[in-house]
């Protein structure tokens, strides 16, 4: 078992977003394409680029309004609600316009491939 508190997260501002976030890496992986936990705050409007995840990945929304999207549509979540996104999956996702917002984001298997900047 390990215990990670609230105050032990590795902080760096975000450099594959529209706008400014910061990224704070709770948990790395543990073993061989295992999970990673990191939470990430969003300022005003600010958003990813369009990526890709080899593996799995989970976003938690923990505050404010999120907005997200893939080639089938856009979306916007609030607060409790989770997005899934399947390997593979090209997709982005950030804070609404005039809101901070910040989620958890949960990964498996390795780091995204970044592409160009979101749709806006």
């Amino acid at each position: 078992m390990q215990i990670i508190r609230s105050d032990q997260g590795t902080r760096r501002e975000g450099t594959t977003f529209t706008g400014k976030a910061a990224l704070i890496s709770m948990l790395g992986e543990q073993i061989d394409e295992g999970m990673r936990l990191t939470v990430v705050e969003f300022e005003d409007g600010a958003v990813t680029n369009w990526h890709d995840h080899p593996g799995e990945q989970i976003l938690y929304i923990l505050e404010g309004r999120c907005r997200t999207g893939n080639a089938e549509g856009q979306w916007e979540l609030g607060p409790g609600e989770i997005i899934y996104v399947g390997p593979g999956e090209k997709h982005w996702h950030g804070a609404v316009e005039g809101e901070f917002m910040s989620h958890i984001s949960i990964t498996t298997v390795g780091p995204p491939t970044w592409y160009d900047e979101a749709p806006f």
